[in-house]
């Protein structure tokens, strides 16, 4: 068992797997983001657009 003592020197990490995991799935949704506005601006300006 570690005393009171110890345990305030322990440090713990400074990035984890679950922050870098949860930064790459962010950075991924702003990169899908970006094509679709970019798709849509050029469909818009080309006329090529669905029509229901």
């Amino acid at each position: 068992m570690l005393e009171k003592k110890e345990l305030c020197l322990i440090y713990g990490g400074s990035i984890s797997g679950t922050l870098i995991n949860a930064i790459v799935k962010g950075i991924n949704s702003l990169l899908e983001l970006g094509r679709s506005v970019g798709s849509a601006i050029r469909r818009g300006f080309s006329g090529n657009l669905c029509d229901f």
